[in-house]
């Protein structure tokens, strides 16, 4: 079988670190194994556009492998090009970056698979972090010091605690849940969290956490919100400027799910504005990021307020070895036949829908 690998490309940086698997130079560490049972792979990070690598490779691929950190779009248009096509691969998690419901729709017999759980704790390290590095108004502080200046005042004066605020998630999956359980000890006012459904009892109880019923209410409560769920048609340009004037003025926003759940140019505004007094995170759209996109750039009215990062909140050395194994085990049942993969790992199976989080089951 013919399988195409879309990876970033990482030079010098593949060399000195060989366990950077997401890269094209480290291939997840399958090459070997995939030759020795007589396939071929085609690795690249040529993706964009009908002259990009990947589009020659589309005529003839049985598998595709892609990543969120440099996403391969996988639309209806480029499906139609891979006839031979029976599996999608998502080195990590997230598909949102391909055309689930065209493939649904289409009844076309494609199974789409991610690593779930692969870097659930990575991510929610990064949500903690970035909070912490927005309400401690870290950025300038360091700026400062590289630039070999010190003045206290400068950073003191829009520096605040994690204890004693609203924290809330959009979303308490997988992420959203370890974000609040990293929370508990920061002895915020109170964790909410908005989800279409209610968490087990015992789970809300341990982390303390309440429900609330409505996003627009969630944000009005709240003194830092964090978004920590899945990209699709119901969240896609969630926060927008109409829900952004409902938020505390002066919230804290980290975003490391999706860069499509939030208009780019609203977020830009509203820290301009002071709506908001900082927004971070590490996902964008597209990716990699256009030199000229608005969260680059944007800063509040001290010159702070920007946590922005690259995407790779999900794509630690640690997470990457998750994801490479478990994109190897998801190979290795294809190739069996067994087809005995983890259920949480399903998202579509020979076109068919096998999660609440994307297309017509999701809430």
């Amino acid at each position: 079988m013919k399988i195409v690998l879309v990876l970033y490309d990482a030079g010098q940086h593949a060399k000195d670190e060989p366990r950077l698997y997401g890269a094209t130079e480290n291939e997840l560490g399958i090459r070997k194994w995939l030759e020795e049972q007589g396939h071929t792979l085609v690795t690249t990070s040529d993706k964009e556009g009908e002259d990009s690598e990947l589009e020659r490779q589309l005529p003839d691929a049985d598998i595709i492998i892609t990543t969120p950190f440099h996403p391969a779009y996988i639309t209806k248009e480029r499906i139609d090009k891979a006839p031979k096509l029976k599996l999608l691969v998502v080195a990590g998690v997230g598909s949102d970056h391909i055309d689930l419901d065209y493939i649904n729709q289409s009844g076309k017999d494609i199974s789409v698979l991610e690593v779930t759980g692969s870097n659930v704790v990575s991510v929610a390290e990064h949500v903690v972090m970035t909070i912490l590095v927005l309400v401690r108004n870290f950025v300038p502080a360091h700026e400062q010091i590289i630039a070999h200046d010190w003045e206290v005042a400068a950073i003191a004066k829009d520096a605040y605690d994690i204890e004693g605020k609203v924290v809330a998630t959009i979303g308490a999956g997988r992420i959203g849940y370890r974000v609040l359980e990293r929370l508990v000890p920061f002895n915020p006012k109170e964790l909410l969290y908005y989800d279409y459904q209610s968490l087990p009892a015992e789970a809300e109880k341990a982390v303390n956490a309440r429900r609330v019923e409505s996003i627009e209410e969630l944000v009005a409560q709240a003194d830092i919100v964090t978004i920590n769920a899945p990209l699709h048609s119901g969240t896609k340009g969630l926060i927008n400027k109409a829900l952004l004037s409902k938020f505390k003025k002066g919230a804290w926003l980290v975003n490391t799910a999706r860069g499509a759940i939030c208009v780019a140019e609203d977020v830009a505004d509203a820290v301009k504005s002071g709506q908001l007094r900082g927004y971070g995170g590490d996902v964008w759209f597209p990716q990699p990021a256009p030199k000229d996109h608005p969260w680059r750039d944007m800063r509040n009215k001290y010159g702070a307020g920007n946590a922005m990062t690259p995407h790779y909140s999900g794509t630690t050395l640690d997470a990457q070895a998750r994801y490479a194994k478990g994109t190897q085990s998801i190979l290795e049942s294809f190739f069996t036949k067994k087809y005995d993969y983890r259920p949480q790992d399903v998202i579509l199976l020979n076109g068919k829908y096998k999660t609440k989080a994307y297309g017509e089951n999701k809430k």
